[in-house]
C-alpha cells in the first residue's frame, strides 16, 4: 500500500458512495456576476472532478433571503438563472467520477447594510447584535426566524432536484447560523436562546427542514467551527462534555457528516484534555456522535487561510500527519482549499506520488478562476 493509499479509498454515507476521501473545501470566490455561475464556474469545478477529488462542496451560494449575500457576484441558489447555472455545474461534474455539493450560506450580520443584491433588505440576525453585543436593529420574531429556516430548506430542495449528490449547510465562521451559537449575539429568550445547546436549536430545526425535502439516500453535512471571523478565539465549547450536548441536537436532527473548520487543522482541541498531539475538532466530532467527520483547516500548507485572503501567500506542508490520522480513523475525510483553488491537479499528483510538482500557495490566484 502506498503512503497516500488511505487518501484514495471509497467512503459510503447513506446512499451515496464518495471515491475517495479528498473533499474540496467551500472557497469563495465571487466570479458570478448577478449571482449566476456561468460556465467559467462549471469548467473550473469539473476540473477538479477530473481529477481525483473524491467530494467538490461548491464556494457558498446563498439562500432566498433578501439579506443573505454581501456580494452580487457570489452565486445565489434562489433565483431561475442561478439554478439553470447550477444545473450545468453539476451536469459537469458528473461526467466525472467526482460527486457535488452546494454548500447553503446566509452571512447574516457579516453583511454591512445596503450591501449585496438586494441593498435595501434588512440584514437577518439572532437578536438583531453585533458581534460586539451592539444592538442595532430589532430583534427577529419567531416567525421571521422559522423564514429564515425554510429559506435554507428550499434550498435544500432545489439541491435535490437538479441532481446534487449532497448539501452542505455552512454553520460557521460568524455568519448566521454561527451568531445563533455564539451567546455574544443571540440574547434571545425564546426557543432559540439559552445556553449553549438551546441556542443551537435554530440549526437543528434547519437540518431537520432540509431533511425533509430532500431524499432518504442524500447525505446532509454541516460547517460548523468554534473560531468567528469576528473574534479569532472564540469558542461554543469548553470541554468535551460542552461539545457532545451541542453536537447530540444536529444528530438527533439528521445530519450525516460534521465539516469541523480550524484555522490549523492539526493542532489538538482540548489540550487539557489529551495533551498537545490529541484529537483534533473533526477528531472530537467523531469520537463523541460515532458520525463521520471531515477535517479542514491549512491542509498542505504552513499558514491559514485568513492570511491567504489578505493577500498572504504560504509554503507547502507535507501531508504524511494527516494522511496517518486518517488512516488511524481520527476523521474520515480531508478537506483541502487553497492547494486545490490554486492547482486543480493537487489531488492527482497526490495520488500519483508527484509531490515535487506541488507548488507553494501563491495568493495572486484568488485573482483567477482556473
Amino acid at each position: 500500500m502506498s503512503s497516500t493509499a488511505p487518501l484514495f479509498e471509497p467512503l459510503k454515507i447513506r446512499g451515496l458512495t464518495i471515491p475517495n476521501r479528498i473533499v474540496m473545501a467551500p472557497m469563495t470566490r465571487s466570479f458570478s456576476p448577478g449571482g449566476i455561475p456561468g460556465q467559467d464556474v462549471v469548467d473550473y469545478y469539473q476540473r477538479r472532478g477530473q481529477a481525483d477529488v473524491g467530494l467538490i462542496v461548491t464556494e457558498g451560494t446563498t439562500v432566498g433571503r433578501g439579506g443573505a449575500s454581501n456580494d452580487p457576484r457570489v452565486p445565489n441558489f434562489h433565483t431561475d438563472a442561478a439554478l439553470k447555472g447550477w444545473k450545468n455545474v453539476v451536469d459537469a461534474v458528473h461526467t466525472t467520477p467526482g460527486k457535488i455539493a452546494p454548500q447553503l450560506w446566509h452571512v447574516g450580520m457579516m453583511r454591512k447594510p445596503g450591501t449585496g443584491p438586494d441593498p435595501d433588505a434588512v440584514s437577518d440576525s439572532p437578536s438583531g447584535r453585533t458581534h460586539t453585543g451592539k444592538q442595532v436593529q430589532p430583534e427577529p420574531t419567531e416567525s421571521e426566524v422559522a423564514d429564515m429556516v425554510m429559506a435554507y430548506a428550499n434550498a435544500a430542495g432545489e439541491a435535490a432536484r437538479l441532481g446534487f449528490d449532497a448539501i452542505e449547510i455552512h454553520g460557521a465562521h460568524g455568519y448566521l447560523i454561527d451568531e445563533f451559537f455564539w451567546g455574544v449575539m443571540n440574547t434571545r429568550s425564546d426557543k432559540y436562546g439559552g445556553d449553549l445547546v438551546q441556542r443551537a436549536t435554530f440549526a437543528g430545526e434547519v437540518i431537520a427542514e432540509c431533511r425533509k425535502q430532500v431524499p432518504d439516500t442524500m447525505p446532509i453535512i454541516l460547517r460548523w467551527s468554534q473560531w468567528k471571523q469576528q473574534e479569532y478565539t472564540a469558542r461554543l465549547a469548553e470541554s468535551p462534555q460542552e461539545l457532545e450536548a451541542f453536537l447530540r441536537v444536529f444528530v438527533d436532527a439528521g445530519v450525516d457528516v460534521l465539516h469541523a473548520s480550524q484555522r490549523r487543522w492539526w493542532e489538538a482541541e482540548f489540550e487539557e484534555v489529551d495533551g498537545p498531539g490529541g484529537l483534533n475538532l473533526a477528531g472530537w466530532c467523531k469520537k463523541l456522535t460515532g458520525l463521520p467527520s471531515i477535517t479542514v483547516g491549512s491542509v498542505g500548507l504552513s499558514s491559514d487561510f485568513i492570511g491567504a485572503f489578505a493577500g498572504e501567500d504560504s509554503k507547502t506542508r507535507p501531508i504524511a500527519d494527516v494522511i496517518e490520522r486518517l488512516e488511524k480513523g481520527e476523521f474520515d475525510m480531508v478537506a483541502v482549499g487553497r492547494a486545490l483553488l490554486q492547482d486543480p491537479h493537487w489531488a492527482q499528483k497526490i495520488k500519483d506520488g508527484r509531490m515535487d510538482e506541488l507548488a507553494d500557495y501563491d495568493a495572486k490566484a484568488l485573482a483567477t478562476l482556473y
